[in-house]
């Protein structure tokens, strides 16, 4: 039985993380929770057993096999290294360490190899990819095994859950507040987010880019291990409460069969095809139970959707991505970390 830490407890990451080991069959022997000082105490239970969140304090890591960082860059800078020097296996979930040539960047689907070789070599630092990175990289790596894939371009369009608990109550309460004839106030997003669509995710860069759109260029570049990849990115903030979508445009080197790209993402791991245009069937982040098998929230598997040519080009080819940025772009892309080295970590423990 596995050791298991938890550091971002009761986030909106961390509750994920929980809602999904509820529900597999991870072995967990004992688990301790941590939080800011204002979550001290906090009881969360899982499995039936209940835990209080604690805070972190020197020692707090002492003997744990196996630690989830799903809290801010802040806290993984100050707390990561006291992990590892106690021992422990780490899966980040913070833009620390993603670009790190010592650390891999993982989505177990595409390159979990690269975490069991690393593992190895005694390395037991390991990061978990941008919430909009990680489906966009599991979809190139289907694709690239029809053709070559050489360039790539997309827009994002994130829901609020990915600038965190706050964002989401702020969306809540402008769109009472416009509805209302109140004004909307901003706070932890620099524009109001209700009824509006804002063209900035992170900081800006001198080329004009945003934190984010480099995000998703040079971690796809890594993952993938194609450091020269064209790609570009736009990232909108959507007035939507989770799930994040990406429309996609992949060039290839030579010109490919569209039926064989159709089939190679309907026969992947991980990847859902929703895609009849005609019955309007495409995936959706939330559909409120009109259309509960078109909704990807709550979905474990990145969704596809609208495969098509690209019609300005034969080797062009455009595609809608839908991924619940809460499960599959970050708590459950890390369980299954943990769980594509669960043999270690079980070796590890009856050391």
């Amino acid at each position: 039985m596995i050791r298991l830490g938890v550091v971002g407890a009761t986030g909106a990451v961390g509750k994920e993380l929980f809602d999904i080991l509820e529900k597999r069959d991870f072995p967990i022997g004992e688990l301790r929770l941590f939080g800011s000082p204002r979550s001290l105490g906090k009881k969360l239970t899982l499995r039936g057993k209940t835990e209080s969140v604690r805070i972190l304090e020197p020692g707090c890591f002492d003997g744990l096999d196996l630690i989830f960082f799903d809290a801010s860059d802040a806290i993984s800078k100050e707390w990561v290294k006291p992990a590892l020097e106690s021992g422990a296996i780490i899966i980040d979930n913070s833009a620390v360490y993603r670009l790190d040539p010592a650390v891999p960047l993982v989505v177990p689907e595409v390159n979990l190899q690269a975490m069991k070789d690393s593992l190895k070599k005694g390395n037991r630092l390991f990061a978990g990819p941008n919430c909009t990175t990680v489906p966009l990289a599991v979809v190139i790596d289907t694709l690239r095994q029809v053709a070559p894939v050489s360039r790539v371009i997309v827009s994002t369009y994130q829901s609020v859950s990915g600038a965190g608990t706050e964002a989401v109550a702020e969306l809540r309460a402008q769109s009472v507040d416009i509805l209302s004839g109140k004004p909307a106030q901003p706070k932890a997003l620099a524009h109001p987010i209700a009824f509006n669509l804002i063209p900035q995710i992170g900081g800006f860069l001198e080329d004009g880019s945003t934190s984010e759109e480099l995000k998703v260029r040079d971690e796809t570049r890594k993952i993938l291990d194609l450091p020269n990849l064209p790609v570009t990115c736009t990232a909108v903030r959507v007035p939507t409460v989770k799930g994040h979508g990406e429309s996609v445009l992949i060039e290839f080197s030579e010109a490919f069969d569209l039926e064989k790209m159709k089939a190679a993402l309907r026969s992947r791991t991980g990847i859902t095809v929703l895609d009849d245009p005609k019955n309007r069937v495409y995936p959706m982040n939330e559909t409120y139970g009109v259309s509960p098998a078109l909704t990807v929230s709550g979905m474990d598997d990145v969704a596809v959707g609208r495969v098509r040519r690209d019609t300005s080009s034969d080797r062009g080819l455009q595609l809608w991505i839908v991924s619940d940025n809460l499960r599959k772009g970050a708590a459950l892309n890390a369980i299954q970390m943990a769980e594509g080295i669960l043999p270690e970590l079980l070796a590890r423990h009856s050391s």
